[in-house]
């Protein structure tokens, strides 16, 4: 897996007010512009190692994610900018930050307009992923999918792998929780072959790849102490989350029983009546 881009933030250019987090748009030199998530919103640098861990699973899993990239964001970044709660961010952000590429042109995923865009196999994939990473947040109400280019694109990552927040308590029941959460999985309901999609991702998500996207990660977010970093070294960073993803990866996966139980319970509710038109 190549090292991830670096550039560095040269103009601030629009907030994206979705959420806590306050991403925003940003131009770099040399790269163009990224939707910029910064170490110093919210729960620090481990929704960022998050986005990058979940995001380039997927992106060697074959789902399209947009391009994910180094952001530095150097002192003078933002002097201008005259609300004061994204001055402060900016400040509290200086160095390492995370960008996706931004998709112009882009438009929110919704489930019945964009329903042909979705098979049975994309949505067991998406599943599968979703439940092995622990990622609530794909759901009717915040999917965190865009259509581009005529195609669903993976956004929003930072909210996975929840578990990170606070490994002193992670044992193993809670590395192989079942994720009950999928049950509200905004494509549950349209996925297909879940036993298939568990069988083809499971055998192309090994441990040589996990080391891969992991090795990717910049030392410098795994060890920020924003959030409750619990590491001295990238390295032993490095080895906890292996630890973590492998495990939850070792058959039988609790996280597919999950997904079936509740596809089935999804699946025999009867449907909801239309509201009547005034």
């Amino acid at each position: 897996m190549p090292p991830l881009p670096t550039y560095t933030a040269t103009r601030y250019v629009q907030p994206l007010r979705e959420g806590g987090s306050l991403p925003a748009v940003v131009e770099t030199d040399g790269g163009g512009l990224f939707v910029v998530k910064f170490r110093g919103a919210g729960q620090g640098a481990k929704v960022l190692v998050a986005e990058l861990i979940v995001g380039l699973l997927a992106r060697a899993l074959g789902f399209r994610v947009p391009e994910l990239a180094v952001v530095d964001v150097p002192d003078r970044f933002g002097r201008s900018e005259p609300d004061p709660e994204i001055q402060d961010l900016l400040k509290a952000s200086h160095g390492v930050n995370v960008g996706l590429r931004y998709l112009d042109g882009a438009f929110n995923f919704d489930a019945l307009a964009a329903r042909e865009l979705v098979t049975p196999e994309f949505a067991a994939r998406l599943v599968w992923l979703d439940a092995f990473v622990t990622n609530p947040d794909r759901t009717h109400r915040n999917p965190n999918l865009l259509v581009w280019q005529g195609a669903p694109w993976l956004i929003d990552h930072g909210a996975a792998l929840y578990a990170h927040h606070d490994w002193a308590s992670v044992d193993e029941a809670r590395t192989r929780t079942a994720f009950p959460l999928v049950r509200d999985h905004v494509l549950l309901a349209q996925a297909g072959d879940l036993e298939a999609a568990d069988r083809d991702m499971a055998a192309r998500l090994d441990g040589a790849l996990v080391d891969e996207v992991l090795d990717a990660l910049p030392d410098v977010l795994l060890t920020d102490a924003v959030g409750g970093a619990s590491f001295a070294t990238g390295d032993e960073a490095r080895a906890r989350y292996r630890a973590y993803l492998t495990a939850r990866l070792a058959a039988p996966r609790p996280f597919l029983d999950e997904a079936l139980a509740a596809r089935e319970r999804q699946r025999r509710q009867p449907p909801r009546p239309m509201s009547a038109r005034r």
